[in-house]
C-alpha cells in the first residue's frame, strides 16, 4: 500500500491588519501581526497513477476540487518547478474543516499545506527559501501560512518576519457562516492611507503584554466588514465581555471574530456561551501555535 503523508493547514489569524497604502498595481500595502490556530484543514497525500483532489469535512460543499482550487495549483506549480521531483501521480484527499470565505486564509493554508507535503514527498532536496519564493506566486497569503507561526507581515504580505518569541495564548473563532468576499470589503474602505502598526519593541513573551500592544493596533478592514455582515459587531461585543478575554476583533476580510485569551479553560469557557447564543454558528477554542 502507497505510503499517506499528512501536514496540517492551520488556521491564519490576523491579530492587527492595518491598509497603509495602495500601489500602482491595484494591490493594498499591510502591515500585519498574524498567528496561526491548532484548528484547520488536514490535507492527505499519496503516490498513485494520476493526480486527484478529493474533499470532505464540514465545509467541503463550499470548495471545488478543479483546476482553480489552490492545492492543484500548488502541485502544477511544484511540478514545474522540480520537474520529475514527485510521483508520476498523487492523490489528495482535503479535509475541509474551515469555513470558506471566512477570514481564515483557509485556501491559502491548504496550499502551503501542500507545497511542505511536496517537499517532503519530493526526490530532492527542496531549500525553504526556494519553497517560499514558489509561494509567492500562488496568491498574497500563501507566503505566511507556509511558515504557520507568528510573524509580522507587510507588503501584500510577502514580506514574512516570524517572530522569536510569543506567548502561550488560546483563540476563540466564531464565523457566522456568511461568507465575505475581500475585493468586496476592500471596495467599502473610506481610507487606504491610515498609520501603520507601532514598533513591537521587545520580545513578546507574555499574554497581558500582547494585549497591550495590540490595544494600539486595528483591524481596518472591520468597519466596512460589519457594514455589510453587521452581526460580526454582536460577536465581537459578546466576546469583549468573556471572562479573561485580552481581546476581541474580527480577523482578516472576516467575518469570522476571534476573542485572545490567556487561559486555556477560560477560552473554552466563551466558546461554550458562544455556542448557546448563537447555536448555528461555527465555534471552535484554540491554542495559538507557538513562534
Amino acid at each position: 500500500m502507497a505510503e499517506t503523508s499528512v501536514e496540517a493547514a492551520p488556521a491564519k489569524i490576523n491579530l492587527a491588519l492595518h491598509v497603509t497604502g495602495r500601489r500602482a498595481d491595484g494591490y493594498h500595502s499591510l502591515e500585519m501581526l498574524v498567528a496561526f490556530a491548532e484548528v484547520g484543514d488536514e490535507l492527505e497525500a499519496a503516490p498513485a497513477r494520476q493526480d486527484s483532489l478529493s474533499i470532505s469535512g464540514p465545509f467541503a460543499a463550499g470548495l471545488g476540487n478543479g483546476e482553480s482550487n489552490l492545492v492543484l495549483r500548488a502541485l502544477g506549480a511544484f511540478r514545474r518547478r522540480w520537474p520529475g521531483a514527485l510521483p508520476d501521480g498523487i492523490d489528495l484527499r482535503l479535509a475541509k474543516n474551515l469555513p470558506v470565505a471566512a477570514g481564515l486564509g483557509g485556501g491559502s493554508a491548504d496550499a502551503a499545506a501542500a507545497l511542505r507535503l511536496f517537499a517532503a514527498m519530493a526526490d530532492a532536496d527542496i531549500a525553504f527559501p526556494d519553497l517560499l519564493e514558489l509561494s509567492r506566486g500562488l496568491g498574497a497569503d500563501v507566503p505566511m501560512c507556509l511558515y504557520s507561526r507568528p510573524a509580522e507581515v507587510r507588503g501584500i504580505g510577502e514580506i514574512v518576519l516570524p517572530l522569536k518569541h510569543f506567548p502561550t495564548c488560546y483563540v476563540v473563532l466564531v464565523n457566522p457562516l456568511v461568507p465575505v468576499v475581500t475585493a468586496d470589503v476592500f471596495r467599502r474602505l473610506e481610507r487606504r492611507d491610515n498609520p501603520g502598526l507601532p514598533d513591537i519593541g521587545g520580545p513578546l513573551t507574555r499574554p497581558a503584554q500582547l494585549g497591550l500592544w495590540l490595544s494600539e493596533t486595528r483591524n481596518d478592514l472591520e468597519p466596512p466588514a460589519i457594514a455589510m455582515v453587521p452581526v460580526i459587531s454582536n460577536l465581537i461585543a459578546q466576546l469583549r465581555v468573556a471572562n479573561g478575554c485580552i481581546l476581541a476583533r474580527m480577523s482578516g476580510s472576516g467575518a469570522t471574530v476571534f476573542g485572545l485569551f490567556g487561559s486555556s479553560a477560560q477560552a473554552h469557557q466563551a466558546a461554550h456561551d458562544l455556542r448557546e447564543t448563537w447555536p448555528a454558528y461555527w465555534v471552535a477554542a484554540a491554542p495559538l501555535l507557538a513562534a
